[in-house]
């Protein structure tokens, strides 16, 4: 197996709003995939411990510790000019990693895969679920402590169709962009780019159900086909790294396992693209 030493390889093991350990135990799964084809062992970033499934607040101070763990490790390999592969548990991860990419990447499009918009702030969360603020805190819209810096216009949402109002009413306004899922995605997905680096964010629950397993089962999403066509249309350009997360595990390993490969096969495209 070629050994790709400008990619980064990452598994955040630890919770961050977890409502059930079943991607905690997924991350491991993912990360085996990706350290297989990228010829790169994983550094595993927190630890896995007992859900709260508790309001953000109380979900944020608890993940807290590993996620500045995370923000460090991203802040160390793109100041190294290296690419960041991450294997995640669940989306509020990404409360740490954009920042890093915002302030290191200038310029970089973020394209976030989800069947939710996680663009609500604690004002306007109807649950207090930490990983509906997950997207909106890199954007500057609540002070997460974890940092900002990402302009809302280089972020979209991708495959998003689960918005509450206050969600909308930001698509509505021209705060962020929405492609949703539909015909002709990857020609969407080229003319949002317009040949700007771009960093990947998936949640598993952006794939309509049974694709892999995930928390959410929202009717409507896209393939793993439709994945793999996005992902060859971006790795045309330059991709600065990508971060997956939100499948869970079923407690039968021979099927985890080939969840993660059908996953991994959608996204190899990107991980040619970050190992080029």
């Amino acid at each position: 197996m070629p050994q790709h030493p400008s990619v980064a390889l990452t598994r955040f093991a630890g919770r961050a709003g977890d409502r059930n350990d079943r991607a905690m135990v997924a991350s491991a799964v993912l990360a085996d995939e990706l350290a297989a084809r990228l010829g790169v062992e994983p550094v595993v970033v927190g630890t896995p411990e007992p859900p709260l499934g508790a309001h953000w607040a109380a979900e944020l101070a608890a993940a807290r510790p590993a996620l500045e763990a995370m923000a460090a490790r991203y802040a160390e390999v793109l100041a190294a000019g290296r690419r960041p592969v991450t294997a995640l548990s669940r989306c509020a991860v990404a409360l740490a990693t954009l920042p890093a990419v915002a302030e290191h990447r200038p310029g970089t499009v973020v394209l976030w895969f989800d069947a939710h918009g996680d663009v609500h702030t604690p004002a306007t969360t109807g649950t207090g679920y930490l990983g509906g603020l997950a997207l909106s805190g890199p954007i500057g819209l609540w002070d997460s402590g974890l940092g900002a810096g990402l302009p809302a216009a280089d972020a979209v949402l991708v495959g998003a169709r689960d918005l509450d109002p206050a969600e909308r009413a930001l698509v509505a306004d021209g705060t962020v962009r929405l492609l949703g899922p539909g015909a002709d995605l990857p020609g969407r997905l080229a003319e949002a780019v317009a040949g700007r680096p771009v960093y990947v964010h998936l949640d598993c629950d952006v794939l309509a159900p049974d694709e892999v397993p995930t928390e959410y089962r929202v009717p409507g999403g896209l393939t793993l086909a439709d994945l793999g066509a996005a992902a060859e249309v971006l790795a045309r350009g330059e991709v600065v790294g990508l971060e997956a997360g939100e499948i869970e595990a079923t407690g039968d390993p021979v099927q985890d396992a080939a969840h993660a490969r059908a996953l991994a096969d959608a996204l190899q495209p990107l991980l040619d693209a970050v190992a080029r």
